[in-house]
């Protein structure tokens, strides 16, 4: 029998790993934000989490984790390499992400993305009760909300985008341009980033389907749908814990160890995807590192960069980039047993990235465009010494709040460079004036504060914390 909610999430994406265990397989909570700030509101709605577990073929069935019941959605390979490869991070990731490279559009996947959808939607008007609220989540599942509404028009339904949302020419290109703006307004609630994505959203309502709207709100089918900016966060508690554990202090101080204690370790954590400006990040430090300004081994380089999206073209290409630049790099001004710049194309745990963070006198977050960036606020929120300085780009959604950052437009290769010997030179305690501003925003706009702000704005009563 089918349990009912009346807190549904969905998403891509379920927040639970299969491990293997001496008992067998079995499920564990995955680490991340979504669900640290989610977990008390499904918990004490007995909420349904709706999602892919991995894997392809049947889904497993519904089964409950702490407090929360897991929903599964199956996906085949097929539809795993066209709905998910193929729409969603060949077309419509490259597009609202500023068209960094060039987006591409097959009849295929885009049948793809409308099946995966109405399952999503199917699923969830499965499990919410009547008159449940469903919050559906990112860019994977944009046309969810009106499909769902189209079958369970007594629900209350939010959308978040995680990602940018790109300006009307942008958006335009999309063959599916149509059928996502309506997907998206089936949502009550729309939510975004950033105030510009929220306007961008209202200004193509007007533009594409003729809506009429006021401030925020638009009409849709005799019914007002709201946009609006609620900038994403990081569980800043559980960061200031990991960064005073004696481990990761002792591990902090180790990794300067093993670097040869250069007196500036200068740190890049991404994923391996185009839109995180590595390549030029690197190309920077070359030539700072050319121009004397910086010298090795007083000054060396971390560059972590987590696998990604490995089977998607696009970021076969960008690995060989990033590697050449870095081998190039390390050729000119590397000397035996000591490299300019450190390269690991691995993932890491979350200790391990607490200890690199303490460790990291300069901190360079550079993206082209990124619609928040949590690795800036992660960095910000271990820094219990208040030292470090934070390079950011004027293009990551952080920068709107983390304004002490020394920022930077990453397409402008002397701007990087101007903003990195600043942040290198920075007086000690003009670094912790501006640590400890962006600090005191951080834990007044943690990640329950964001998901309290949208849900209150839903018209969700509040969780009581755990």
């Amino acid at each position: 029998m089918t349990v009912r909610s009346s807190f549904v999430v969905v998403a891509n994406r379920l927040p639970v790993d299969e491990v293997t265990t001496p008992e067998g397989r079995q499920w564990r909570r995955s680490p991340g934000g979504l669900v640290t700030a989610l977990h008390p509101v499904l918990a004490q709605h007995q909420g349904t989490w709706v999602g892919w577990a991995g894997g392809v073929g049947a889904a497993p069935e519904p089964f409950d984790l702490e407090g929360i019941r897991l929903h599964p959605v199956p996906l085949s390979a097929e539809e795993l390499e066209r709905y998910y490869e193929g729409q969603s991070n060949a077309t419509i990731w490259p597009l609202y992400h500023d068209a960094v490279e060039t987006p591409v559009y097959k009849r295929r996947w885009r049948e793809a993305y409308r099946l995966v959808n109405a399952r999503f939607a199917e699923a969830a008007a499965e499990v919410a009760a009547e008159g449940a609220t469903v919050w559906v989540q990112d860019y994977q599942l944009q046309l969810v909300p009106a499909m769902l509404r189209e079958l369970r028009p007594d629900l209350r339904i939010g959308f978040f985008l995680h990602i940018p949302f790109p300006p009307i020419e942008l958006f335009m290109q999309m063959p599916l341009r149509a059928e996502v703006l309506r997907g998206l307004l089936g949502a009550d609630l729309v939510g975004f980033q950033q105030r510009l994505a929220a306007q961008n959203f209202v200004r193509l309502a007007r533009h594409l389907l003729g809506l009429r709207y006021e401030g925020q709100m638009i009409q849709v089918d005799g019914r007002q749908v709201k946009a609006g900016a609620f900038p994403i966060s990081i569980d800043v508690a559980e960061m200031e814990r990991m960064a005073l554990d004696p481990n990761v202090q002792a591990r902090a101080k180790q990794i300067r160890t093993e670097l040869g204690d250069p007196k500036t370790v200068i740190l890049g954590v991404d994923r391996l995807d185009y839109t995180k400006g590595i390549e030029l990040r690197l190309k920077a430090f070359r030539e700072l590192l050319a121009d004397g300004k910086l010298t090795v081994p007083e000054a060396v380089m971390v560059q972590v960069a987590t696998p990604s999206r490995e089977r998607v073209e696009h970021y076969q290409a960008l690995r060989v980039k990033v590697e050449r630049e870095v081998g190039r790099i390390n050729g000119e001004f590397g000397r035996v047993g000591v490299p300019a710049v450190h390269y690991l194309h691995q993932s890491y745990s979350r200790s391990e990235l607490a200890a690199l963070y303490c460790a990291a006198d300069v901190m360079m977050v550079t993206p082209l465009r990124d619609g928040m960036n949590l690795v800036a606020k992660e960095y910000v929120a271990t820094r219990a010494d208040s030292g470090g300085a934070l390079v950011l780009s004027e293009f990551a959604g952080a920068a709107t709040e983390l304004r002490q950052a020394f920022l930077c437009n990453p397409h402008d290769p002397d701007g990087v460079k101007d903003a990195l010997l600043r942040a290198v030179h920075v007086d000690k305690g003009e670094a912790r004036r501006r640590m400890r501003i962006m600090q005191r925003h951080l834990r007044t706009h943690d990640v329950g504060h964001w998901a309290r702000s949208f849900l209150n704005e839903l018209g969700v009563p509040e969780a009581e914390d755990e």
